[in-house]
């Protein structure tokens, strides 16, 4: 926090500074009735009447009284992960695009409207890299009528936790009554070291389409044609299947990056070495396609998955999350 050469905490932010990266210590009364003081690191993604919102790099919004400040200073963006491939925050949101690809796609400005028959939120949802050319309010109803139009929710993707992601936009979608409905982390790491685990692979069967008993296993699939379409379209799509298809898992590989997902396993088969086996394969195939790098996508409720990609070297890039139109029902 900001300490003058007297000692003392100051207070240099101002309403100027909506946009900035800060540091804040607020006071707030503690449990045993005495003063408690807590600290807030995020983006000021606003300060109006007496308020401050900082949106945290896992996409949670905190409402903080001016009253209530300490101490507080704008502060530099987050430093560059030192672990794994770098990468800027466009560079990813474009190549984990490109991993599901819509089936229709509509440019709105610098933002991409995005359609798949409801099939994965990533294929139906708004991808806003830039401006959407139009003030937000009309941008939004531009959104909800295309979607509408499709018989689709309508959903905006938007990103944080990194340089160049969007807080400001979650925070007008949460002001709006958009809500987040689902985050995840994108991970990225080095592939060689996937590909170098001591896994049996001898039974990962590799393919270029998933068969019936990968999309049983994936688990999520409504209409298995439209699935079908969606998951090989990709830069190289591979599929991977092991012991009759308890464990499946997907990688798209694009230039140095390959993506994976998709890593599932039947429960009665998991804890032995089954995801490890059919990450292995796909990494191994992937480097013999040139991907250097690796990236992934994964829920934040989902410990098992979080703590396998943690003995793999992946580290949280950032976060992003889905908005759902208000007032639409589930």
């Amino acid at each position: 926090m900001e300490i003058t050469a007297g000692g003392l905490l100051e207070v240099r932010i101002t309403p100027a500074d909506v946009g900035k990266r800060v540091s804040v210590r607020r006071v707030e009364a503690g449990r045993s009735g005495g003063p408690a003081f807590l600290d807030t690191v995020g983006v000021l993604t606003s300060w109006t009447s007496g308020v401050l919102t900082i949106t945290r790099k896992d996409g949670v919004s905190v409402h903080i009284a001016e009253s209530s400040l300490v101490a507080g200073k704008t502060v530099p963006p987050a430093p560059a992960r030192r672990r794994g491939p770098a990468a800027s925050f466009e560079e990813l949101a474009r190549v984990t695009a490109r991993a599901w690809q819509p089936l229709e796609s509509e440019p709105l400005g610098e933002w991409t409207l995005r359609a798949a028959g409801g099939f994965t939120r990533r294929a139906n949802s708004v991808l806003p890299l830039g401006d959407p050319g139009i003030p937000l309010d009309e941008a939004l109803a531009r959104v909800t009528s295309w979607y509408a139009e499709r018989d689709l929710p309508a959903y905006v993707q938007a990103a944080t936790g990194a340089l160049g992601t969007q807080e400001l936009l979650c925070a007008e979608l949460e002001r709006r009554g958009w809500t987040n409905e689902v985050s995840a982390e994108v991970r990225t790491g080095a592939l060689a070291p996937v590909g170098d685990l001591d896994a049996d692979v001898t039974d990962v069967r590799l393919t270029r389409e998933p068969d019936a008993h990968w999309l049983e296993r994936y688990g999520k699939v409504q209409d298995p044609e439209l699935a079908r379409r969606m998951l090989v379209e990709g830069p190289s799509v591979w599929f991977a299947s092991l012991d009759g298809g308890r464990a499946i898992g997907r990688c798209v590989v694009d230039g140095r990056w390959a993506g994976f997902a998709a890593v599932t396993v039947d429960p009665a088969r998991r804890r032995r070495g089954l995801a490890s086996a059919v990450m292995t394969a796909l990494a191994r195939r992937a480097l013999d396609e040139g991907a250097s790098a690796a990236w992934l996508q994964v829920e934040t409720d989902n410990p098992g998955a979080r703590a396998l990609y943690d003995a793999m070297g992946f580290a949280t890039h950032h976060s992003y999350h889905h908005f759902r139109a208000a007032g639409e029902a589930r």
